[in-house]
């Protein structure tokens, strides 16, 4: 495995440092123009309009029945991450699971931004509850399966929709190609307790929101997929040790 590795590296360019200083600097100026692009997408994406939520959804979690603006937690911003756990998976999504190991320390410094944080999947909450003390996690997880928020934010499909292979995901009709997906909502609530729904991302506009990929990219083999996906993601507790 060594040698194989050793190979893999073995035909990129080598230069003295004068000369990877000046590529460096050169990559730089890119680097500065992609980040105010960068900036200036996110801009946009808060100025998107609102729309008012008029449906009632609920939410089965460590609080009890709660209902969407229950989960703003007393904050006026709320940040949903759509994790895929079917009613009838054994355990989550390994992919969700690696994004997952990630949200421990996250809550309590939005918090401190007036934002919320949970995860809603539609599997019952006792097995989000034994799927998440397996994994060491900490974070609000709640069951969507009382109500149709799953469908209606385009994370899950009906029986249906996937033998159709014709669903609404990502604000297009296609093949959802499962029957649960990944995906963040963003909501917000005002003084009265009116609820937005603001911005949702799916499929590969989850990418700036994993961070894992952000390492990946910049060491030498990428995210070291072959144009297979991400084919190597395993929960943590099954990787071989």
């Amino acid at each position: 495995m060594a040698d194989e590795r050793t190979r893999a590296h073995s035909d990129h360019p080598v230069v003295s440092h004068d000369e990877w200083l000046a590529e460096r600097r050169e990559l730089l100026v890119k680097e500065k123009a992609f980040t105010r692009l960068s900036e200036e997408m996110s801009a946009l994406q808060r100025a998107l309009p609102w729309e008012k939520v008029t449906t009632e959804y609920f939410f089965d979690g460590a609080r009890g029945r709660q209902t969407l603006g229950d989960l703003f937690a007393g904050k006026s911003q709320l940040i949903v991450y759509h994790f895929m756990f079917h009613p009838d998976d054994k355990a989550g999504c390994p992919h969700c699971s690696l994004r997952a190991d990630g949200f421990g320390g996250i809550p309590v410094h939005l918090a401190h931004r007036d934002v919320g944080f949970v995860v809603v999947s539609r599997a019952p909450y006792d097995k989000l509850v034994e799927y998440q003390k397996r994994m060491g996690w900490t974070f609000d997880w709640v069951s969507s399966g009382a109500s149709g928020f799953n469908y209606d934010y385009q994370a899950s499909f009906t029986p249906e929709e996937m033998q159709a292979k014709r669903a609404l995901y990502n604000f297009e009709l296609r093949d959802p190609k499962a029957r649960e997906r990944e995906g963040h909502s963003i909501f917000v609530k005002d003084a009265d307790g009116t609820v937005y729904h603001t911005y949702s991302c799916y499929d590969r506009g989850n990418d700036k929101l994993n961070i894992h990929y952000h390492y990946l990219d910049l060491v030498p083999k990428g995210r070291d997929e072959g144009g297979r996906g991400p084919f190597w993601v395993k929960r943590h507790d099954e990787y071989p040790t």
